[in-house]
């Protein structure tokens, strides 16, 4: 299915070089394009990573042909030092990260990430862990919530839809991605014809907050680049304007303040048109790349 290719593959690829061989992680393994990708182009060895249990066995399926070649943890990407450390590696030859919510978890419409069908509003990337969207709206305050959407989702009309929100679960609680959605579009004003649902920025900002996104970001990129050898490459790949903004200036501050990375895309690279004719969700992804120069 064209919905769940990779993106920005040969990018990637080109400049993480796992021709040259050695160790290289994927912090987010999703259904295991990447990770696949990396071994097909020459790695020794993929530590592949992902907090979705879900999508660990069926990225199992896809690699199980390239046996102890390929190691497959449970585990948030912001937690990649104590990976490392569990497998005994101080430095690796290549980091790849393909940020935010993958395609399989947007189609599986009962994890509740999406409004294309009613489901329990979940949004949990790793289930194991931690309150649904719904369970978090039960107290979340007004003015909390309406700074979630506004930051999260860059929604202008974030004060109007937080107030929706709360007079509707203050009656009964918000339990479904249809009855959210329902109420996200009745408080905001209609002028025409809409380019996106209006839904969509609320429910991207949910899933954000839900699953800490931003959170660990910063660190994880700063960790990323400690644990790369000289002369490895971290590539990180972000799909809208706020996580790629804090990679950006991450790199850039390692860049001038500590010396230790140089940054190799100065503008962020994107999708070619034809990989976007076949797979969409290309169309918003930007690739930065660094290396790795100090010890």
């Amino acid at each position: 299915m064209t919905g769940h290719a990779p993106v920005m593959v040969a990018e990637a690829l080109r400049w993480l070089e796992p021709a040259r061989g050695g160790v290289f992680v994927d912090c987010t393994l999703g259904l295991g394009g990447h990770s696949q990708a990396l071994l097909d182009g020459g790695a020794s060895r993929v530590v592949a990573i992902d907090r979705d249990a879900e999508a660990i066995a069926m990225a199992r399926e896809r690699l199980d042909g390239y046996g102890d070649r390929v190691d497959l943890v449970h585990a948030n990407y912001c937690d990649l030092g104590a990976v490392l450390d569990a497998r005994g590696l101080a430095v690796v030859d290549g980091v790849l990260a393909d940020l935010g919510v993958s395609s399989m978890q947007l189609d599986a419409i009962e994890r509740g990430f999406s409004f294309r069908g009613d489901a329990p509003l979940d949004m949990r990337m790793d289930r194991s862990q931690g309150p649904t969207v719904a369970e978090r709206l039960l107290d979340v305050s007004e003015n909390d919530l309406a700074d979630v959407i506004y930051q999260y989702g860059e929604e202008r009309h974030s004060r109007r839809i937080a107030r929706a929100l709360v007079r509707a679960r203050d009656e009964a609680p918000i339990a479904t991605t249809g009855e959210l959605a329902s109420l996200v579009r009745r408080s905001v004003p209609h002028r025409g014809y809409q380019r996106i649902d209006p839904a969509t920025r609320t429910f991207q900002a949910l899933r954000i907050w839900i699953n800490g996104e931003l959170a660990g970001l910063e660190r994880f990129v700063r960790d990323a680049v400690t644990r790369l050898r000289t002369g490895a490459r971290l590539v990180v790949i972000a799909f809208h304007s706020l996580e790629d903004r804090i990679v950006k200036h991450t790199l850039r501050g390692l860049d001038r303040e500590a010396g230790v990375v140089q940054v190799l895309t100065q503008r962020p690279e994107i999708a070619g048109d034809e990989e976007v004719a076949g797979n969409p969700r290309a169309r918003s992804a930007k690739l930065r790349a660094a290396e790795r120069v100090a010890a």
